[in-house]
């Protein structure tokens, strides 16, 4: 039995790194970045790449990293101790050979049908067809029950070539503070403001000389290294 608990985990494992990744991606995230930090936030490995900043810079991939973070350590801690318990002998899973084989030799049989079984499983789960088809049934449930809505077209971040959409905070210490667009020069960095959101309001497309305000959210494109050492030093 240990060894079937112990596949049946690793499935379960898999669904909802999927379910992560989904979660992920319906907050904008792009699809690749989405698994990587899904697999991240459950493993635990806690990888501190530069796009790991966009899931502490929003509150609802918080949420969906820390749900990731918890239920992906009481799995892994389960993992081990079932596949420790696999491996300790006198174990016999298969009753049928409880009589003909020593209790030494099971735990190497035990060992064996895990290595055989998890090598299936992968090549199963990374079938495209049929990754693709779990992957669009889990999203459509997801959806389906508002767990997480999709973002609109302004709040998606793509992350192509080192450019894309970025969302940052002005804070006191800033230094485009209270100035203009047009002299925060923020043009001469490769670096475009799409909107501002000041408060409930929007501005759209906003004008040179539209004033910058603190705590003003600035919607960028442009260089995501040259957004992060210009607008935010302190993360650099």
């Amino acid at each position: 039995m240990n060894v079937l608990l112990f596949l049946t985990l690793i499935i379960i494992s898999f669904i909802v790194v999927r379910i992560g990744a989904i979660a992920f991606q319906l907050t904008g995230l792009e699809w690749s970045l989405a698994k990587f930090q899904a697999l991240s936030c459950f493993t635990g490995t806690g990888f501190t790449t530069k796009e790991a900043e966009l899931i502490t810079g929003d509150k609802r991939r918080r949420r969906i990293a820390s749900v990731l973070i918890v239920i992906g350590h009481a799995g892994l801690v389960t993992m081990i101790a079932t596949f420790a318990n696999t491996l300790r002998p006198p174990i016999i899973d298969i009753p049928l050979l409880s009589d003909s084989v020593p209790p030494g030799v099971m735990p190497w049989i035990n060992l064996a049908v895990i290595v055989v079984a998890i090598y299936i499983i992968y090549k199963v789960s990374t079938n495209t067809k049929f990754a693709r088809k779990l992957t669009d049934a889990l999203r459509k449930r997801i959806v389906k029950r508002d767990i997480v809505k999709p973002v609109s077209f302004e709040e998606l971040t793509i992350a192509t070539g080192g450019y894309g959409v970025s969302r940052v905070t002005v804070g006191s210490g800033s230094c485009i503070l209270d100035k203009s667009l047009s002299d925060s020069q923020l043009r001469k960095s490769d670096i475009t403001v799409l909107a501002i959101i000041r408060a409930d309001k929007t501005i759209p497309n906003p004008a040179a000389g539209a004033q910058i305000l603190l705590d003003d959210e600035l919607i960028c494109f442009g260089k995501l290294e040259n957004i992060r050492n210009q607008l935010c030093p302190a993360a650099a």
